[in-house]
């Protein structure tokens, strides 16, 4: 039998369910006076749908996931309350009734590949990039809007709920959108902090569809009485708003000294940046593809989606389905072995967005732009690390100098921090060192949000001492010459 701790000897627990790409899980986290621990209690897969009208989330699998998750964490412990954290960009339409309209659509769905011509004849590239400080990407929500507008789906629908609001909905019955992932949209005004009255009129879409926004820490309900019987905890049990886009959950969790870091948050996107106090919204940014979303307290997450860990994890698929190995330890035993330089891809090639033969199109890549042919396994994934490594160089490099920002250290965080190569080949390509750690980041950062807002902790940098008091860290020291670093980046130039 299972019994709880006493609350008199143990610091008080928060339920985190963070929602991955590939996977969702349930985490225990207590927190107390110097005293940060977490435990995963459930985890379950998250595999999308392949429908006759494209590619959807299994959401309702993910909902029951969840439920299941906080009912372990409930038999173990006395739940102060939950912070729901996912990836951004895709929402669910609810009708008049509430009712989910259909299952959400995948960001990697192909619907929206020729709509950002077409929207930019409605507003233009400047003027959307001067409201809402985004990076271009072929999914962003206001794209996939745009793609789903004039559809008998979108013309029943009442609310639009972002992925972790909808989860949010479902256990509360509350509705409000949560700003760190709002500011991920393309209809969020990044100056303003608010949603853009002139944005939605010009893209037809009417203010109440959105519901209203949330700020990390917020008060998002209690739990409905059939929820509460699915997961033994208290109807009373509080459901607070975290910094629900997993990245910025990630960055709230940088056990960060001082202002002169760059972060990367490494799992299936490397997301690589700064953490400024004001957005950039200068041409130049745009021009260079950078990012200003929402962090916890109002900061600026600046930064470029880059094409992370996908790539291996697609070549692991592949190579199973092949019966070829793909132990992670020993692939990146092989990498380590392979010649260094032998060959690099740019990560972010439309080549590489969609899902299937990865170790194929890498290849290709390479045969097109006279490169050497990486055959071996380990030649595969030390091409594909090295490559991540000259496009974190890149994107910090870039970002460093559009903030007029100097990086003297770099934190690499989430499940790339645990590949040892990476890290040390991220140090050496960017001549700067990197503290890796912690790999459960996402969750930490939600954990603490809820943790602050129960008064448990205080400000942003007072959680930040607490990370890098409590987690386990690595330092990486940058070596080798960065000539061969450069030798290797003019490859990719056009």
């Amino acid at each position: 039998m299972t019994t709880r701790p006493s609350s008199h000897t143990y610091p008080s627990a928060y339920a985190a369910v963070d929602l991955g790409a590939t996977s969702g899980r349930v985490m225990l986290g207590r927190v107390g006076r110097g005293h940060l621990d977490l435990t995963e209690v459930q985890r379950f897969d998250n595999t999308p749908l392949h429908l006759a009208d494209g590619l959807h989330w299994n959401i309702t699998a993910l909902f029951q996931g969840t439920l299941d998750g906080l009912r372990a964490a409930g038999a173990v412990a006395d739940i102060a309350s939950i912070g729901i954290d996912t990836w951004a960009v895709d929402y669910g339409l609810l009708d008049a009734d509430g009712t989910l309209i259909g299952p959400p659509y995948h960001y990697r769905d192909s619907r929206t590949d020729p709509v950002a011509q077409s929207l930019a004849k409605i507003v233009g590239e400047h003027e959307l990039y001067r409201i809402t400080g985004l990076q271009h990407l072929p999914f962003n929500t206001i794209f996939q809007i745009a793609a789903h507008q004039k559809t008998a789906a979108f013309d029943n629908a009442h609310k639009l709920l972002l992925i972790p609001d909808l989860l949010t909905h479902w256990l509360t019955g509350t509705l409000g959108t949560e700003e760190t992932n709002a500011s991920t949209t393309g209809l969020f005004d990044a100056s303003t902090a608010t949603w853009s009255p002139h944005l939605l009129q010009q893209l037809g879409i009417h203010h109440s569809l959105l519901p209203p926004l949330r700020r990390p820490g917020d008060n998002a309900g209690t739990l409905l009485p059939h929820v509460a019987a699915a997961t033994g905890l208290p109807e009373s049990t509080r459901l607070t708003a975290v910094a629900s886009h997993d990245t910025a959950s990630a960055v709230a969790a940088v056990p960060a000294k001082d202002d002169r870091f760059a972060y990367i948050s490494c799992g299936t996107w490397s997301l690589a940046g700064l953490e400024l106090d004001t957005p950039v919204l200068t041409d130049a940014s745009r021009q260079a593809n950078f990012t200003n979303e929402r962090g916890v307290d109002g900061t600026i997450r600046y930064l470029r989606n880059i094409m992370g860990m996908w790539l291996l994890e697609e070549c692991r698929r592949t190579w199973h389905d092949q019966g070829l190995p793909t132990h992670l330890p020993g692939l990146l035993t092989a990498a380590e072995r392979a010649e260094p330089f032998a060959s690099v891809i740019n990560p972010d090639d439309p080549s590489f967005l969609a899902p299937g033969h990865m170790p194929h199109r890498i290849r290709d890549f390479c045969r097109q732009r006279g490169q050497r042919i990486p055959t071996s396994q380990g030649a595969v994934v030390r091409c594909i690390l090295e490559s991540l490594a000259l496009a974190h160089r890149t994107v910090l490099t870039e970002a460093a100098a559009l903030a007029r920002r100097t990086i003297t250290r770099i934190h690499l965080v989430g499940g790339g921090s645990r590949n040892a190569l990476l890290c040390q080949l991220t140090a050496d390509a960017t001549g700067v060192p990197v503290t890796a750690g912690p790999a459960e980041a996402t969750a930490i950062g939600n954990v603490l949000v809820q943790a602050r807002a129960a008064g448990a902790v205080s400000d942003l940098a007072h959680t930040r001492t607490l990370v890098a008091g409590t987690q386990a860290l690595r330092e990486y020291t940058p070596r080798g010459r960065q000539a061969d670093w450069d030798a290797a980046a003019s490859r990719l130039r056009p």
